[in-house]
């Protein structure tokens, strides 16, 4: 068993204990291709909780600080995440990012960029717009409803794809592009409060 699946069978026996997730719409999520899933962020457990309900592994970006600590550097590379610099354009990250999508495999982001300190959902960073427009992937919006408090349970929602189309079609920018992700993670908020 590798450090993946082993850290997601561990992390997810915690998870079930102690914030007793309820996951809706996991069908959503295609078998094959490449993904992009892209939720709201209100915890740290936000990528944990992710990566234990998603059907499919994903690699997710994280803080390049992340990756200063050599452990921790090696532990996150080993269960599919890599860095990214914060506040800046990260062209390694970006190509990395895409890399993923070519090779059919799925790319968990949080547009927001950082957690909410209120727990509202806030504006999307063009990133998730930038890998959603150069590439075919198809994007999966995902709301997570708190609040992460002990043996209260906790909602993951996975929507159907994003319409993404027609912003394709007339090469809508990135902003664009998550804006309308943002949108739909939005309603399923708003849906399954």
């Amino acid at each position: 068993m590798n450090l993946y699946r082993f850290a997601r069978f561990v992390v997810g026996i915690y998870l079930r204990i102690i914030y007793r997730p309820k996951v809706i719409g996991k069908e959503h999520v295609p078998k094959n291709g490449p993904v992009i899933i892209c939720s709201n962020h209100i915890s740290n457990w936000d990528p944990p909780v992710v990566g234990v309900t998603c059907p499919r592994p994903i690699h997710f970006m994280a803080k390049e600080e992340l990756f200063r600590n050599k452990l921790l550097r090696g532990l996150l590379t080993r269960i599919q995440a890599f860095p990214i610099k914060r506040g800046m354009k990260d062209r390694n990250a970006l190509r990395q990012g895409l890399d993923i999508l070519k090779q059919g495999k799925t790319l968990g982001l949080f547009p927001e960029g950082t957690r909410s300190k209120t727990g509202q959902i806030g504006q999307g960073l063009a990133g998730a717009g930038f890998f959603a427009s150069r590439s075919s992937a198809t994007v999966i919006p995902c709301a997570i409803i708190g609040p992460y408090q002990s043996f209260k349970r906790l909602k993951v929602i996975y929507g159907q794809p994003v319409a993404l189309d027609q912003l394709r079609e007339n090469k809508a920018n990135a902003q664009e592009v998550t804006d309308a992700i943002m949108a739909d993670i939005k309603k399923l908020i708003d849906q399954h409060k």
